[in-house]
């Protein structure tokens, strides 16, 4: 069964650095979190990372994703409109379609910016969730939009951190997360906000939705974004 971890650019992902990852298959890294660990599976960036922020050897088979690979693996699951364009959720999507992990577990994706001190775990850096865009009105309701998908797809989510977190995933331990089993969703509900995403439309193959963005309805995105979140577990 495959296990993957998904490590992010927040202040708790060095935390990874000191665990014993024998339990997962695949360790995907984004954007500058393969400094985390040397031994990363894949590292995950738009097109425009920096080449200077990229590293410049690479082990074995470890690989670089980027658009031309991800953006066809979240349009399998509605494309980035739906699915909230930061490469947290982009990470989630294609680790879902291409590795068909029974569990994906997230480190250093909590999405919670603190007005002082670090916001990454390299110190500052901008952050992207904080942009004002079509796809990332509602983090938490992108987040249980994955957990839901990936629980149909025979897939647990679960959030490694113990922080404030904009994930609605189960929190656990990194010692038992990769034996985390699905969160169950009403498959009526779930139906409903698929087929009222596919009544929109707003889909965009390319993945590049802000070239289209005069075409969506903020209050429509906002009315899907409500469906998903009413399936989030309850606060704990």
């Amino acid at each position: 069964m495959t296990k993957v971890l998904i490590i992010g650019s927040g202040p708790n992902a060095l935390q990874a650095q000191e665990w014993d990852l024998c339990n997962f298959s695949h360790i995907v890294a984004i954007n500058n979190a393969w400094r985390v660990r040397s031994d990363w599976s894949y590292l995950i960036c738009p097109d425009d990372f920096p080449i200077d922020r990229r590293p410049e050897r690479m082990q074995g088979t470890q690989q670089i994703i980027r658009s031309e690979t991800y953006v066809p693996h979240q349009n399998q699951f509605g494309g980035i409109v739906y699915a909230g364009g930061t490469m947290a959720f982009t990470a989630g999507y294609w680790a879902l379609s291409a590795l068909k992990p029974t569990a994906i577990a997230m480190i250093g994706c909590d999405m919670m910016y603190a007005t002082s001190g670090p916001t990454h775990f390299y110190g500052h850096g901008s952050a992207d969730p904080l942009r004002d865009d079509i796809s990332l009105r509602s983090l938490p309701a992108k987040s249980a939009r994955l957990m839901a998908l990936a629980a149909q797809n025979g897939c647990a989510m679960v959030n490694l951190s113990s922080d404030p977190s904009q994930l609605t995933f189960p929190q656990a331990h990194w010692l038992v997360a990769a034996a985390q089993k699905p969160v169950q969703h009403s498959k009526t509900a779930v139906a409903a906000a698929l087929q009222k995403e596919r009544n929109l439309g707003y889909f965009v193959p390319s993945g590049k939705y802000w070239k289209e963005a005069n075409r969506f309805d903020p209050s429509q995105i906002d009315a899907v974004d409500a469906m998903w979140l009413a399936l989030a577990p309850p606060a704990q």
